[in-house]
C-alpha cells in the first residue's frame, strides 16, 4: 500500500504563518487555498478530507503537499511573468456575473449567500480563473452592474423548472444585450412586462429642498411642505400595464381600472405593434395568472403563437430577473414619492410625463445610477 501523503513536520512559527494566512481576507485566492490544505494537513486530516473541504480533487491536494515539502512557503504563491494583471475575456466575465446571480445552493454548496472569498475560490477551483483577487472580484462585479445587496423580502423558489426557466432569461437578455447571437428561433427583440400597483389616490412620502432655519416654524408658514396624515380612497385604484424594451432602451406604459387577461392580451397586441410581423419578439413575465394559458383559457398562449412571439416566464418568486423592476423603482422616485394627486387623472397624467420625458432622456445620469442600484439581472 502507498505511503499516505501528508505534509511534513512544521515548527510553530511556521503553523502561524499559516494561520494568518489563511485568515487574511486579502491576497492571492491561490495562495489562500493552498496555505488551507497544508494547515489542514498539518492538523491530520487526510488527503480525502482535504479534497471535500477544499471543495477539489484529491491529486490536486497531494500536488499541493508534495509542492510544499520540496519548496515551503515558496510553493504557495503563484507565480507570475510580471506585466499588468491578466484581463479577463468575455466569456470569463459571463461566467463570473452568471455565478455570482447564482445561490451556492444551486452549485450543491452549503452556503446561504456568496462572499467575495467564497466566490472567487469557488471560481478558481472550477477553473473558471487562474486566480483573481477579492478586490479585482468586486471591481469586475461592479463594471458588470453587480452588487452586494440586502435581501428585503426572500422566498426560495418552489419552481421545480428554476434552472431552465432562470437560463433562458438570462440567454435573452444577452441577446439584447448584444453579447449573444440569437439562434434558429430566438426573438431578435426583447421586451420586459410588469404591472405596476394599485395607483392609489393617497399622499406619498418623499424628500424636498427646504430653506435651514432654527426651529420648526409658525403653523401658517411652515419651514417645509406637509403631508396629510389621514385620508381615504373612494376612487378605486388604478393599475399601469408597463413594457420595457431592451432593445431601444424604452418605456411603455397604459393605466387601466383592471390587469386581466383582456387588459393583458390588449398590451400585448400594442407591443406586438411596434415591430413588423415577421419580427420575432420575446417578453419577459411573471407568473401572474392573467399572463398564463390554462385548460379552460388557451387565449394567452394561442395568440403568442399566431404572433410570432415567445413568452418568457421568470420562476416562481424569482421576479428579480425581470429587469423592468428597476425601472418601476425609477418611476417611483421621479414621478410618486412626495405627490397627493386629488384624482386618477392627475396621477395618470404625472406617470405618462414621466414616461415621455425617461424616454428622451434615457441617458439622464441620475436616472441610470437609479436603474443600476436597483437592477440585479
Amino acid at each position: 500500500m502507498a505511503e499516505r501523503v501528508r505534509v511534513r513536520e512544521i515548527t510553530n512559527d511556521e503553523g502561524q504563518r499559516l494561520l494568518r494566512i489563511v485568515r487574511r481576507s486579502s491576497g492571492s485566492v491561490v495562495t489562500w487555498r493552498r496555505a488551507q490544505m497544508v494547515l489542514l494537513s498539518a492538523q491530520a486530516m487526510d488527503v480525502g478530507q482535504i479534497a471535500k473541504v477544499a471543495f477539489t480533487s484529491e491529486d490536486r491536494v497531494r500536488e499541493v503537499l508534495h509542492n510544499f515539502n520540496d519548496d515551503g512557503f515558496e510553493s504557495l504563491y503563484p507565480k507570475y511573468s510580471g506585466g499588468r494583471p491578466p484581463t479577463f475575456t468575455l466569456p470569463q466575465r459571463r461566467e463570473i456575473k452568471k455565478i455570482a446571480l447564482s445561490r451556492p445552493t444551486d452549485h450543491d454548496l452549503p452556503f446561504s449567500t456568496w462572499s467575495l472569498a467564497k466566490l472567487a475560490d469557488f471560481l478558481v477551483a472550477e477553473g473558471v480563473v487562474d486566480d483573481i483577487s477579492h478586490e479585482g472580484l468586486r471591481a469586475l462585479l461592479r463594471e458588470e452592474g453587480v452588487s452586494f445587496q440586502a435581501i428585503k423580502t426572500f422566498k426560495v423558489s418552489n419552481d421545480p423548472d428554476f434552472e431552465a426557466k432562470k437560463n433562458r432569461v438570462l440567454e435573452l437578455y444577452e441577446i439584447a444585450d448584444g453579447t449573444r447571437e440569437p439562434g434558429l428561433g430566438d426573438p431578435t427583440v426583447i421586451f420586459c412586462m410588469d404591472e405596476f400597483g394599485p395607483l392609489n389616490l393617497q399622499p406619498h412620502p418623499g424628500r424636498q429642498w427646504a430653506p435651514v432655519a432654527a426651529g420648526k416654524g409658525s403653523s401658517h408658514a411652515p419651514r417645509r411642505r406637509r403631508r396629510r396624515a389621514t385620508y381615504n380612497r373612494p376612487n378605486g385604484v388604478r393599475h399601469l400595464l408597463a413594457a420595457y424594451d431592451l432593445s431601444r432602451d424604452r418605456l411603455y406604459g397604459h393605466i387601466k381600472t383592471r390587469k386581466g387577461r383582456v387588459e393583458f392580451l390588449a398590451f400585448c397586441r400594442y407591443l406586438r405593434s411596434l415591430y413588423p410581423p415577421e419580427v420575432r419578439i420575446g417578453i419577459v413575465l411573471d407568473n401572474f395568472s392573467p399572463h398564463l394559458s390554462t385548460k379552460k383559457d388557451q387565449r394567452v398562449g394561442n395568440w403568442a403563437r399566431a404572433n410570432n412571439v415567445e413568452l418568457a416566464y421568470v420562476p416562481f418568486y424569482a421576479s428579480w430577473l425581470n429587469r423592468i423592476e428597476a425601472q418601476f423603482t425609477a418611476l417611483r422616485y421621479f414621478a410618486l414619492d412626495g405627490t397627493d394627486h386629488p384624482s386618477h387623472h392627475e396621477q395618470a397624467r404625472m406617470i405618462r410625463r414621466y414616461i415621455a420625458w425617461r424616454n428622451r432622456n434615457a441617458h439622464d445620469k441620475h436616472l441610470r445610477e437609479l436603474v443600476k442600484r436597483a437592477n440585479v439581472a
